[in-house]
């Protein structure tokens, strides 16, 4: 195996971008000088303490190849933290000073945090559990602390250990909870448990939420008590009770997740809660279909997936069709009742929609499918359920009706759901290229390309007029619509382009939908997308040049010139990274200066590959010269220069 201090100097600040990200490479280096304890294990692991806003045990494997394997106990959870990327740079801090880092201490207090009792209680796993799925009901096996403690209280008198257990009680509130639920529990005085923890959810949900990842700092509500109380009335045959504590939390907790901006840290918190209100519902007083009622009553709430286990639940086999009939009527009944929305709009045909997708699914568990096509048609005018009645017209295998309401659906939304009529579009070309229709599916491509024009809706153009054999003549009539704006398939007939070899679509947008009247033309950025893609590099450098003098472009074009052609046309690639570079430098901002060093790496390639190496050492240098107030910019600047974490 490879030293440690072999490996470390092969790594480049590039790589350690690689893993981690610029940005938090950058704030690693503001930790250096907090690690402490720094030490390394046989397998060329570095474990060290990093002080953050509290201190954090980290690590970070280092194979023979140069990959990371990193832990913390910081709350960081999207990737290396800046606290791993501290501990490469202070151990390469340390080879550079020819310091030793010694071999890590098996008794500091430092791998208690990094390895607890992992392998001991893996090997109690193996051995207990290894005939069964389940989780063992007996006392697990006691840690090293616990048993230390168990071996004092052991030799201590009745009277000694009451005084113990009464000081910590009065000494630590949460002592004392867990002896007065515990015996409430067990003594059968639930009511007065359910209401303290009534209470708790209430002073829980009322907390303000809110939590920054990068600073770890925040005001997280702390579930954990509320979790343990719910699964010990649970384990305890107390359903009503858990239902009644799972109902006010729904409620309420749905209102906190919606106004916390917390990275969903709650939301993932009462989640948890609820799932054991899942697993206790079954165990309830209520009759099954009682239990399904309450279950989708609470998931037509549930906007944030905090119910996520409830689908589940409603698959159980234990509901019988008997049950969901009965689930059904109910939902019928509902939906009868319910006051149709007064617009079409999304925010007005919400619910409505919601409990008619409930009872859609109804209908199939109940065993009563032949119900669904006939709701689906009664409500489309009011739920715009167009798509979901085409599919179940589809499935049931008339194509002719489903093909009628696709066309009398895209003609009643297109105006006001786009959304909906691009769906219904799309069912109409499937279907027609199932048939094999090319020439139409042909022409529906041709209309999303009109419609919306980009490299994408070209390429599928490209694809269907190839199957339909008319690609030459479709391309040229697509190409002069970008130069020109002139859509070679028009609404009227008389005015179609001669020589357009594609037929009329079933549907076609309104007239005054149509974006040429907003788009401009020649449409020079998407004739560039496509010069790139088929490979046409003078005609992306003749475009480019054209729309250089339109300033009116944006730095997205350029990176896709500047990429397209660094081969044939250096310069001017080179060109167009210098004066991203410069703008970039121009923000005066630290984010904006490693942006910039991106695009310095791609030009030292550039110039390289040009054997014109000195050329962008001089750039460098002139960078240095003009902008040597900037101090971050010449730390990056730096650090392209000098790329080894250790000379």
């Amino acid at each position: 195996m490879k030293g440690l201090n072999t490996i470390l100097r092969k790594i480049t600040f590039d790589d350690l971008s690689t893993w981690a990200g610029e940005k938090i490479l950058n704030r690693g280096k503001g930790y250096v000088k907090r690690v402490d304890q720094l030490s390394r294990t046989e397998d060329n692991t570095l474990v060290a303490w990093v002080t953050g806003s509290e201190r954090y045990a980290t690590s970070v494997r280092i194979d023979e190849e140069g990959d990371f394997e990193d832990f913390c106990s910081c709350p960081y959870d999207w990737g290396p933290c800046k606290h791993a990327v501290a501990v490469i740079l202070a151990a390469a801090e340390h080879i550079k000073s020819k310091e030793a880092i010694p071999l890590h201490d098996e008794d500091d207090d430092l791998r208690d945090v990094l390895y607890g009792d992992s392998e001991e209680e893996e090997d109690w796993i193996d051995d207990e559990w290894e005939e069964t799925d389940s989780v063992p009901t007996s006392t697990p096996r006691r840690t090293k602390a616990q048993a230390k403690v168990a071996k004092i209280l052991t030799d201590k008198s009745r009277e000694e250990l009451l005084d113990l257990l009464t000081d910590l009680c009065g000494r630590f509130s949460d002592v004392r909870r867990h002896i007065v639920e515990t015996e409430q529990l067990v003594s059968g005085q639930v009511d007065k448990l359910v209401r303290a923890l009534r209470s708790e959810i209430r002073e829980l949900t009322a907390e303000p939420v809110w939590y920054n990842p990068w600073k770890g700092e925040g005001n997280l509500p702390d579930y954990t008590h509320l979790e343990e109380q719910l699964r010990a009335l649970a384990d305890r045959g107390h359903a009503d009770a858990v239902l009644q504590l799972g109902s006010e939390l729904c409620t309420r907790g749905t209102a906190q997740v919606e106004q916390s901006d917390d990275e969903g840290e709650t939301a993932i918190a009462i989640a948890a809660c609820l799932d054991i209100v899942m697993t206790a519902l079954p165990q309830s007083s209520l009759s099954p279909p009682e239990q399904l009622l309450w279950v989708i009553d609470r998931a037509l709430e549930d906007e944030y997936s905090l119910m996520a286990s409830a689908d589940k639940l409603l698959k159980r086999r234990t509901y019988s069709k008997t049950h969901w009939r009965v689930v059904t009527d109910t939902l019928e009944d509902r939906l009868q009742s319910m006051k149709k929305p007064r617009t079409t709009s999304f925010s007005d045909r919400y619910r409505r929609e919601n409990l008619l997708n409930r009872l859609l699914d109804a209908y199939g568990r109940a065993g009563w499918k032949d119900r669904i096509i006939p709701r689906l048609e009664a409500e489309v005018e009011v739920c715009l359920c167009y798509t979901e009645l085409v599919d179940a017209l589809l499935e049931a295998g008339d194509r002719e009706r489903a093909r009628r309401w696709c066309i009398e659906g895209y003609t009643h939304t297109v105006g006001d759901t786009p959304g909906i009529a691009r769906a219904l579009q799309k069912r109409l070309r499937t279907m027609a290229e199932e048939a094999r229709q090319y020439d139409l599916v042909a022409a529906y491509r041709a209309q999303d390309f009109f419609n919306d024009p980009s490299n994408k809706s070209y390429t599928e153009l490209q694809k269907a007029a190839e199957k339909a054999k008319c690609w030459p003549a479709v391309r040229t009539a697509a190409l002069q619509y970008l130069e020109t704006g002139r859509s070679p398939a028009s609404d009227d007939q008389k005015t179609k382009t001669h020589g357009w070899p594609l037929p009329s679509p079933e549907v076609e947008p309104p007239s005054n939908k149509r974006r040429s009247g907003y788009h401009r033309f020649p449409d020079l950025t998407t004739l560039i997308d496509i010069a790139v893609a088929e490979k046409r590099l003078d005609d992306v450098v003749g475009l480019y040049q054209q729309l250089r003098k339109t300033k009116r472009w944006g730095r997205g074009t350029d990176e896709t010139v500047a990429k397209a052609v660094f081969h044939t046309h250096p310069d001017l690639s080179l060109n167009i990274w210098r004066n991203i570079v410069d703008s970039l430098i121009g923000e005066v901002k630290p984010k904006s200066y490693e942006a910039a060093a991106v695009y310095l790496q791609l030009m030292e390639k550039t110039y390289k590959r040009n054997h014109r190496h000195s050329e962008w050492l001089s750039l460098i240098e002139s960078l240095r010269r003009e902008h040597r107030a900037k101090r971050r910019l010449i730390r990056v600047l730096d650090t392209l220069t000098k790329k080894k974490l250790v000379d």
